[in-house]
């Protein structure tokens, strides 16, 4: 086998990896608690499953620290997300940010 062809089975294959992986990292639950007040779950694959906000975090008077809170959780779970996808690129390819 010539070293061309050996290079295409190689990127087929961490592209198959690539590929299992992400779909796993897709079904992954990733989970995060903010303040007492809110408790947002989502999927690897960015959709929201679950989002429980605590009654009395309702008052009208905690409205910006409700909406402040929920901002955080979100972008706390998105940057988890991210972090576990780069992961997931170094380890099938050796090189982050590749794909």
């Amino acid at each position: 086998m010539n070293q061309m062809q050996q290079m295409l089975m190689n990127a087929q294959r961490m592209q198959r990896e690539l590929q299992k992986a992400h779909a796993a990292l897709d079904e992954k639950e990733f989970h995060v608690s903010k303040n007492g007040m809110v408790e947002l779950t989502m999927l690897g694959n960015r959709t929201v499953k679950e989002l429980i906000i605590d009654k009395d975090a309702l008052d009208p008077e905690n409205a910006d620290m409700l909406s402040e809170t929920i901002t955080l959780a979100f972008n706390e779970l998105l940057e988890q997300i991210e972090e576990e996808n780069q992961a997931i690129e170094e380890k099938v390819t050796g090189k982050t940010g590749l794909f």
